[in-house]
């Protein structure tokens, strides 16, 4: 049960909360940044025409084959295999296990530098959950991505072609800007799931919110009073981001509407 003494004891380590605030706030930045790198490059993979295999789809006298297995293998694209299976793999499992994946197998005999980022925040700890978090991340992202990508209609790409833009100045000139519009409200829900798939971290030992919940309750031997603040601090933390994103949502749509 709540009470005014457990308020006050739990208040007593408030320096705690803010350490994880400051931890999840770095941790979430970090993880949608790189996230959303990863993803970028799982998306192009994924929207890829690469076939090294094409040529054993024809004959001598390059007519197409009868469907089997060179046919098959001509139009094996290795890149979009490879993105596919890691976009599944990933999607397909707990991101706890992800987590420990990293932090005990990947990363378990590598020797970490051991020091705290702001004076607080144990680098050797705090590093695993980045990577597995944002592995996590660039998976859900890639499809979002995917998705906006294929949205935009197919004769823009070839307008762009005429006025002689390479398929890289293609993308960054003319797809993207108006993908990133369209990706934009899902990216901001995916930010908005970052950060509070970060509570997970504390099993690794990274300082953030739950961690200083976990203290506090071993401390003080309370466990209500440090979840509410935690709750607070979540919902400080989620519900003015989503409003943040959902206003350059609105000016970014303002120039196509008419």
């Amino acid at each position: 049960m709540f009470s005014a003494a457990g308020f006050a004891k739990t208040w007593e380590y408030i320096d705690l909360f803010k350490q994880g605030l400051v931890c999840t706030i770095s941790l979430s930045f970090l993880t949608v940044m790189f996230g959303f790198i990863l993803a970028l490059v799982l998306a192009i993979m994924r929207l890829s025409n690469f076939c090294p295999f094409r040529a054993l789809g024809l004959t001598k006298d390059g007519r197409l084959r009868e469907p089997g297995l060179l046919t098959v293998l001509a139009k094996f694209n290795p890149l979009d295999f490879i993105a596919t299976a890691y976009v599944e793999i990933l999607r397909s499992t707990p991101v706890m296990v992800q987590i420990f994946v990293i932090y005990y197998v990947v990363l378990g005999n590598v020797d970490l530098p051991s020091f705290k980022l702001f004076g607080m925040i144990r680098f050797d700890r705090f590093f695993p959950g980045v990577v597995a978090l944002s592995m996590n991340s660039g998976a859900y992202l890639c499809e979002i991505i995917r998705a906006g990508i294929q949205s935009i209609d197919g004769g823009q790409t070839e307008a762009a072609r005429s006025l002689g833009l390479n398929p890289t100045q293609t993308m960054r000139h003319i797809i993207l800007p108006q993908a990133i519009r369209n990706i934009l409200p899902p990216i901001a829900n995916e930010f908005v799931v970052i950060i509070k798939e970060s509570s997970v971290c504390w099993t690794i030992g990274v300082q953030e919110i739950m961690y200083a919940v976990s203290s506090t309750k071993g401390a003080t031997y309370r466990i209500a009073e440090p979840l509410v603040i935690a709750t607070l601090l979540y919902f400080c933390l989620c519900f003015p981001t989503s409003k943040i994103i959902a206003y350059f949502e609105r000016r970014m749509s303002r120039g196509s509407k008419r």
